[in-house]
């Protein structure tokens, strides 16, 4: 019977850690969701272009579009560095002009973040460089939905440093948004790495 009872807290003590991360869904989380939108150039609106601009050599665009059901996503790309943002006057909110400190580019997945069908948070992976060769690192941004002046990054998570990236920066997404001071820089969520 002792041995029964060992084998059992064995059992217990190594499923523990992993339900201690499952995601408990409380009243106040209830309805919230995910949806998937591609940001393809080629299929956005570009509305300013190098042509004309003081500094030529640095800018190289800004496009408008489509997101979760229409929703305006702006993506501008200037010193070879991404640029981000959303809603309807997304140009002028905070997020318009964060971007990475290294050269980077920005996947073609964006997900957004639902409550009850209402997007409040888009989680997008970045790729910054590392180093004057191909190298690049993976990181997760979260930035909260907040026309007005509030729609800004909120979160940073090195998703080469943590496995859970994808869960971290939802629980983020999750927690923070609609919440967050956009005069503070980002979060920095889970094991720094290049983030450091």
């Amino acid at each position: 019977m002792r041995f029964f009872n060992y084998r059992l807290a064995r059992v217990f003590l190594a499923a523990f850690p992993v339900l201690a991360f499952l995601p408990v869904q409380s009243a106040g989380a209830g309805g919230i969701t995910s949806d998937y939108t591609k940001i393809e150039l080629q299929n956005c609106v570009q509305f300013q272009s190098p042509e004309g601009v003081e500094e030529e050599g640095t800018f190289g665009g800004a496009w408008e579009c489509a997101g979760y059901r229409g929703q305006p996503v702006y993506v501008a790309e200037g010193d070879l560095r991404m640029f981000v943002s959303f809603g309807p006057a997304a140009e002028q909110e905070p997020a318009a002009e964060q971007t990475l400190p290294n050269f980077n580019t920005v996947n073609e997945t964006l997900e957004w973040r639902l409550r009850d069908g209402v997007p409040f948070a888009t989680i997008l992976r970045w790729f910054p460089s590392l180093d004057e060769g191909a190298r690049t690192g993976s990181v997760l941004i979260v930035t909260q939905l907040l026309p007005g002046g509030g729609t800004c990054q909120i979160a940073r998570i090195d998703a080469q440093a943590n496995k859970n990236a994808n869960v971290l920066a939802r629980q983020a997404a999750d927690s923070m948004a609609g919440t967050f001071d956009c005069a503070r820089q980002p979060d920095i969520i889970g094991n720094p790495g290049i983030l450091n």
